[in-house]
């Protein structure tokens, strides 16, 4: 997460030598890459996005376009119209800054960020400001889900030297891309506070001109000593350190954040963090029988809870929103990005097996229909976001979380129906508001909406149980169970009348990499084909549109064209790290959930591809991006953090641990030894940093279990155990399906499973742990208890 500085702004790290000012480090927080970090400032975070506000008056058609006109992504189409002579990130503006000498204005952003769309209407919109950027910069325009390695690069810069980070960034370079002065969104013009964007570059041009010399040296000091700050190094070291100490660091760390009440693990505002969610369960599952191992289980399980009873869920279309403003999970950021929907969906399926408890289940096919519904593309693939804000009606302004409130007036004329049975006069409606908490002023604090866009509005949250509500009216629980799923369906209908929050269109391979786990293990916890079906359609899709054949390498991105085409942007965006552990998670997933070898040969060839291209030979671990990509950027670095996306070095680990156990290959266990030695001082110094990668050391210091299913994968038997394995908890393992040919995939890469055999005819599993096998189980329910020790 990105820390949003309080105003005034503290003017920390400005660059010794020159006076030049510094943005407020106010931006898009939604990106929770750093759960430590604090979020403040003089009023909320209002959030959201853009959709089709107009930017300012007069049609795009009567404005002449720059070049962000001839690119696909939905963001920098979104400045195509700027009086800003803006350049795509490439040679042709890194050559103009060189041959006329010019600082770069890099600008980084994303298509659903509320404060980017802030500063394009403020900044980038005016003529004059205009004027300076094209005159006296070469202005450079990136989105930062194409281009994430830019993003990192110069948010470290940032990040280190201000108070905080955040989008959109803004950050001057030389023309040899060395950063000089950062910061994140600014006001146009200044006041009490903060310094304005004009006073801004009238500053860094006049210091350029007469102090150039003094901006090239700092520019240099400050980035080798963010090169040494950032390396990432086995070293000296032999081993990664021990799994138990670093559980228990991690797990203190968490407990000592817990908010008791609401669960979560910050004031506000309050990020769904599914890596810490992740972790303990794990952490319960290897604490059982102490005291600890039923208290991280409720944090994680009364955590989920409160979350699908808030407003951050939509109790309406279902999935979550980006993040909750306030402590409760009430008012929302509205809001909603694929990767959060593919590891929720995942976190509660994981939450119905530990408990049993059908909410969680719910709440986990909620997501994915709502993922099905909103962000899927008709060939299999998945987008990645909806913005936050929307008209209210046809031709109107946007605002924050139009789509998405009601007035009391609105669920009272949809919902006119008297309730046959209560103990009083009672409509359809007031029900709803009644276990909703709507109210007549509306159910939102002022302090939640500084610009005054959701007076009388309301944000449905579950306010008691269902028992409780039938209850307080007389009624049985089944009839208010009906009467609030019919209701919620008659809103839900009615909403799809309201014009809808811009949809992000673009398509990266990384997430959808996340979204094809989510589908895939949801659908084998819950037995739902259709949902494993949906897996496999994501996976075709990777490979038909973002897998270059002839290379075996992916591609990062491609686009929704007119009708179910599919398109890519005029040069290959070629795939980073993340792509490929995200992928190749996503295909391990998958052939669990499927038991069709397809996948886990697709998985393997990825992960030769990965190790060619990001494995870092002298130092272990991977590097965010191929070298040749890399090339001009003054760092190359290695992602150390699990924030709202896990970090692809943590994923890598646990897939080398798995592609072990499913070929054999020791090379594999090797690397993610030598992966997690490297990253041995990062965990020890900062284990909650790194939730992910510390349950990854301890999957390797246990070892996983390896689960053999021989048997006809058509016939009942062998599914039932199947099933089975998936309903119970085993983040730790491998499932595997003998199907006793000897000339299969799997059997090559694993000739041991031709000496496991059937008993009597029927299915039979063998748990293998340490090397030991168990004896041979024909019945589920054995195999359950013996799974569940």
């Amino acid at each position: 997460m990105s820390r949003l500085s309080p105003t005034p702004p503290k003017h920390k790290g400005e660059h010794k030598g020159h006076a030049l000012p510094r943005g407020s480090d106010r931006g898009c927080s939604s990106r929770d890459k750093d759960r430590s970090a604090t979020v403040a400032s003089s009023v909320p975070m209002p959030a959201g996005g853009k959709g089709s506000r107009p930017s300012c008056p007069g049609s795009a058609s009567q404005r002449t376009p720059n070049r962000l006109i001839h690119e696909k992504s939905p963001y920098l189409l979104q400045h195509a119209y700027n009086p800003v002579d803006w350049y795509p990130w490439g040679q042709e503006a890194f050559e103009k800054a060189k041959s006329e000498n010019k600082p770069i204005f890099l600008s980084v952003g994303y298509s659903t960020c509320h404060w980017c769309h802030m500063m394009e209407e403020e900044s980038f919109e005016n003529e004059e400001i205009g004027r300076l950027l094209s005159e006296d910069f070469i202005s450079v325009k990136v989105d930062r889900e194409e281009r994430p390695d830019v993003d990192k690069v110069y948010m470290t810069f940032v990040q280190a030297t201000s108070s905080g980070g955040g989008w959109p960034m803004s950050v001057w370079l030389t023309p040899s891309l060395q950063p000089f002065v950062g910061g994140t969104y600014f006001p146009p013009e200044d006041g009490l506070t903060r310094v304005g964007f004009r006073t801004v570059l009238l500053r860094i041009r006049e210091q350029w001109k007469q102090n150039k010399s003094a901006l090239l040296e700092n520019s240099q000091r400050v980035t080798a000593a963010l090169l040494a700050r950032s390396e990432i190094s086995m070293g000296d070291r032999q081993l990664p350190p021990s799994a138990a100490t670093m559980n228990s660091r991690c797990f203190q760390q968490l407990d000592e954040g817990y908010d008791e009440e609401y669960g979560g693990f910050a004031e506000a505002p309050k990020f769904p963090t599914p890596v810490i969610l992740s972790f303990l369960f794990s952490y319960w599952l290897s604490h059982r029988l102490t005291q600890d191992g039923p208290r991280a289980q409720h944090m994680a399980l009364h955590t989920l809870k409160m979350m699908a009873n808030g407003g951050i869920r939509d109790h309406v279309g279902q999935g979550f929103h980006r993040y909750s403003t306030d402590r409760q999970w009430h008012v929302p950021h509205f809001e909603k990005m694929l990767y959060d929907q593919a590891q929720l969906a995942v976190a509660y399926s994981q939450a119905f097996q530990i408990s049993g408890d059908e909410i969680y289940a719910d709440v986990a096919r909620g997501i994915l229909q709502y993922v099905s519904r909103s962000l899927s593309h008709r060939s299999g693939g998945f987008y990645s976001a909806e913005d936050a804000d929307s008209a209210p009606e046809r031709g109107m302004r946007p605002k924050e979380g139009a789509f998405y409130v009601w007035t009391i007036k609105e669920v009272q004329q949809l919902l006119p129906e008297p309730v046959q049975g209560a103990t009083e006069p009672l409509t359809a409606g007031q029900l709803l508001m009644k276990h909703y908490g709507l109210t007549e002023a509306g159910n939102i604090n002022p302090n939640q909406d500084p610009k005054g866009e959701l007076q009388g509005q309301n944000v449905l949250t579950v306010r008691y149980s269902q028992e409780l509500t039938a209850a307080r009216f007389g009624l049985d629980v089944e009839a208010v169970q009906t009467l609030l799923s019919s209701g919620l369906e008659k809103l839900l209908q009615a909403r799809k009348h309201r014009p809808k929050p811009h949809l992000d269109s673009k398509m990266l391979a990384a997430w959808n990499g996340l979204m094809v786990s989510g589908y895939a293990v949801t659908g084998a916890v819950l037995g739902m084909e259709k949902f494993i079906n949906c897996a496999i359609s994501g996976a075709k899709f990777l490979k038909r549109h973002m897998f270059d054949v002839a290379s075996g390498r992916l591609m990062r991105t491609c686009y929704a064209g007119s009708g179910s085409t599919v398109e890519h942007s005029n040069s290959p965006n070629w795939g980073f790290l993340e792509d490929y552990a995200f992928v190749v998670r996503g295909l391990l997933d998958l052939y669990e959930a499927s038991q069709e070898s397809a996948w886990l040969e697709w998985a393997l060839r990825l992960q030769d591809t990965q190790d060619r291209l990001f494995w870092d030979s002298r130092g272990g671990g991977y590097f965010c991006s191929e070298a040749e990509l890399e090339a001009g950027l003054p760092l190359r670095l290695k992602d150390d953090q699990d924030g709202a996306e896990p970090s692809a070095n943590s994923v890598s680990a646990h897939n080398l641990l798995r592609l072990h156990g499913f070929t054999g290959h020791k090379d594999w266990l090797d690397k993610c030894v030598c992966l997690l030695t490297a990253f041995s001082d990062r965990m020890r110094r900062v284990p909650v940093a790194l939730p992910e990668m510390v349950r990854a050391l301890s999957a390797h210091q246990q070892t996983l279990k390896q689960i053999v299913i021989c048997g006809d994968p058509q016939a009942k038997d062998t599914k039932a155990l199947l099933q089975c394995v998936h309903s119970v908890y085993v983040p730790n393992k491998v499932l595997i399906l003998a199907d006793g040919d000897p000339s299969s995939f799997i059997s090559r890469q694993l000739p041991f499973l031709s000496t496991l055999q059937q008993q009597e005819n029927q299915a039979t599993a063998y748990v293998c742990e340490n090397q030991a096998y168990s004896m041979p189980i024909t019945d589920p329910c054995e195999l359950r208890k013996l799974l569940l020790q």
